[in-house]
């Protein structure tokens, strides 16, 4: 097991921990969930030849609960600092649900830093919602145990092996003080600035999205409209929800295997 390391930065301290040697890939979670999202793909790209960073965003996992803010652009702030901590760069960034979108900030703000994205269940677009779903919104980010319940949702074929203990894990996490209220604020958080700075973005970019992604009313289309706007490619992966990477890992291994091979030229 990797030992956990903290990297001060503007704001915080981030909790990351880095396995394997080669070209660097930093995974970033989604809100409301830790790095160990990971936990299956990490393993397989270490053995495939990557060095692989896992980090926790703002106010989640071990990193520390209290931010001056949870914006996107500080997210990809924090993605830039520890490419350049650890000095091992360019990177790949895997970033999950709105850690796309913080992706996609930091590969426009700092090109030289990022060599390529690897998105999953990318949530990109700031969502309209009526007054029966900002309710609803509001009382899952308050409440630890309608936000998992929601988050059970997002493995709508199969849960992971492990999925018991993961989940009473990040429970107890999310009742530590100031975790919800860090995970109100990045769903809060404006994905718009990342949007706006798409059209800078020419790193190669890979999609990941699960065909049953219940976070979209069509997630197919919503990954080729994506991918088209950042030139990038698409890998749908059949039956899974949000988190392909731990509710379908030897599928989503084999169809981001090729990819960071091509990005990185580690073949």
């Amino acid at each position: 097991m990797a030992t956990i390391q903290m990297l001060d930065v503007t704001g915080g301290r981030l909790a990351y921990d880095v396995t394997g040697e080669g070209p660097l890939v930093v995974c970033v979670p989604g809100l409301g969930d830790v790095r160990g999202v990971y936990r299956f793909l990490t393993p397989a790209l270490v053995e495939a030849g990557y060095r692989v960073a896992t980090v926790d965003v703002r106010g989640h996992g071990e990193t520390t609960a209290d931010w001056p803010d949870y914006t996107l652009t500080g997210v990809g702030a924090d993605i830039l600092a520890l490419i350049r901590h650890l000095d091992a760069g360019p990177a790949i960034v895997v970033g999950e649900s709105m850690a796309a979108a913080a992706a996609i900030w930091a590969a426009a703000e700092a090109p030289s830093e990022v060599a390529g994205l690897l998105l999953m269940g990318p949530a990109t677009r700031d969502a309209t919602l009526n007054p029966v779903m900002r309710a609803a919104a509001w009382l899952v980010g308050r409440v630890p145990a309608l936000w998992l319940s929601y988050l059970s949702s997002l493995y709508p074929t199969r849960k992971p092996s492990d999925w018991p203990a993961y989940k009473k894990a990040l429970s107890a996490n999310l009742r530590e003080p100031g975790r919800m209220a860090a995970l109100r604020g990045l769903i809060a958080a404006p994905k718009a600035p990342a949007r706006a700075r798409i059209g800078e973005v020419h790193a190669p970019t890979l999609v990941v999205m699960g065909t049953k992604d219940a976070d979209f009313t069509d997630p197919a289309a919503e990954a080729q409209a994506l991918a088209g706007e950042l030139s990038g490619e698409v890998a749908l992966i059949e039956g899974a929800g949000h988190y392909p990477q731990a509710e379908f890992p030897a599928e989503t291994i084999a169809a981001v295997l090729p990819f960071l091979a091509k990005a990185t030229g580690n073949a």
